[in-house]
């Protein structure tokens, strides 16, 4: 076989993983054009069609499906013995990718990806910022951030330092129309914004003092997903948001904001970082880990 096979199998297969080729474009750092060229000079050589392609979608043939098989455990072993040469450099040598939500992600990562990249200067970093669900697996991810309780099974969690917090946040505008809230069923009387997921679920205002704990579901006019949002709409003064705590915290300290029912707010759940419990760990993805475990949130 020609010495360029193994680049048209690589494409092959990261089509096949992602059903797209738009993703197997961005994963493998070439043009959509280039990969599907690939895949069809493999294709023509193996005499054997093994995707079938419409305008909307790509899905494999049963000899597709079988060639991945066989060809997704021999990339596998080549990855690891690829990242085994660490060993033998300063520092390691490779590219993680990884998923956080889009929340969370500044005050999570932006303290640490300084240190990270000065420590590892051989280190390639990608991350994608995304409040949805994200399947690492399907999606080509080497690792992701969420609380402990949107972890799926058959995924190796671990512990990272930061603990978050929510805050209810008005503006001064807000509060000298209306009584600052003391108690959560105050906050029956107020303009309260919902939360909602990317789903389209709703989730509760939490809080908790003294082993007590009171779920607050807004009912107001104004339903949002996104925390930045929330913050400009509270800014607006015609709403209470719920929202993370050190998202909110520069705008406390400079006023625009004032936060309250403070000793009813209880740290969130840990955050956990994670990956396949079957994918092998990368010299990259150990160093992502050890500074997350080690560097406390602002």
């Amino acid at each position: 076989m020609r010495t360029t096979d193994l680049s048209e199998l690589a494409a092959f297969d990261a089509v096949a993983r992602h059903c797209s080729f738009r993703r197997a474009s961005e994963e493998r750092g070439v043009t959509a054009s280039a990969i599907s060229h690939a895949v069809s000079n493999l294709e023509a050589r193996l005499g054997i069609r093994l995707l079938n392609r419409t305008t909307r979608s790509v899905s494999l043939t049963d000899a597709g499906s079988q060639l991945l098989a066989h060809l997704s455990p021999a990339f596998a072993d080549i990855g690891t013995a690829l990242d085994t040469l660490n060993q033998f450099r300063d520092t390691p040598f490779g590219r993680v990718r990884m998923t956080v939500p889009n929340s969370i992600a500044p005050f999570v990562l932006g303290p640490v990806i300084g240190p990270l990249m000065t420590q590892n200067p051989n280190l390639e970093l990608e991350i994608v910022a995304t409040d949805a669900l994200v399947d690492i697996v399907a999606e080509g991810f080497d690792a992701g951030i969420r609380l402990g309780e949107s972890l799926r099974d058959g995924m190796t969690a671990v512990r990272i330092k930061p603990r978050l917090s929510f805050t209810v946040v008005g503006s001064p505008a807000y509060f000298a129309r209306r009584p600052i809230p003391l108690t959560p069923p105050d906050l029956r009387g107020h303009v309260c914004i919902r939360n909602m997921h990317p789903s389209g679920i709703a989730y509760p205002w939490s809080f908790g003092r003294d082993g007590q704990q009171i779920d607050f579901e807004p009912t107001g006019p104004i339903t949002l997903h996104d925390h930045e949002l929330m913050i400009e709409t509270a800014l607006s003064g015609i709403a209470l948001a719920y929202v993370w705590a050190d998202r909110a915290r520069p705008y406390i300290g400079s006023g625009r904001l004032v936060d309250c029912l403070t000793d009813w707010i209880e740290p969130e759940s840990p955050l956990y970082l994670y990956y396949p419990s079957r994918k092998y760990v990368s010299a990259g993805l150990r160093a992502v880990i050890d500074i997350l475990r080690a560097t406390p949130a602002p």
